[in-house]
């Protein structure tokens, strides 16, 4: 899959020091990946979600959210929000 962007993983890893190690993991397994469906996402990643047009990623447990649009046809991943869970509860994201 192509990433865009992964800048926003590393804005995110630099606000929450802890969360490098899990977005780095996560980016390897999407980067390698050719998924055609969200199925073939969930047998990779099972926490992985269909939130409306966004697949929803937990990250380091559940403490925070990996929020995604994901173009199957074109194997593009969209990264729109890394955010706590707490962030993510609040729905903001969704506009």
């Amino acid at each position: 899959m192509h990433l865009i962007s992964r800048k926003r993983l590393l804005e995110a890893a630099a606000i929450h020091s802890m969360l490098l190690a899990p977005l780095d993991t996560w980016y390897r397994i999407a980067k390698k990946a050719k998924w055609t469906s969200l199925d073939e996402v969930q047998t990779v990643l099972p926490t992985a979600d269909a939130v409306g047009k966004f697949t929803v990623f937990n990250i380091k447990g559940n403490a925070f959210r990996l929020i995604a649009e994901i173009n199957y046809k074109t194997g593009r991943v969209y990264i729109r929000h890394v955010m706590t869970h707490a962030e993510y509860e609040r729905g903001a994201w969704k506009q």
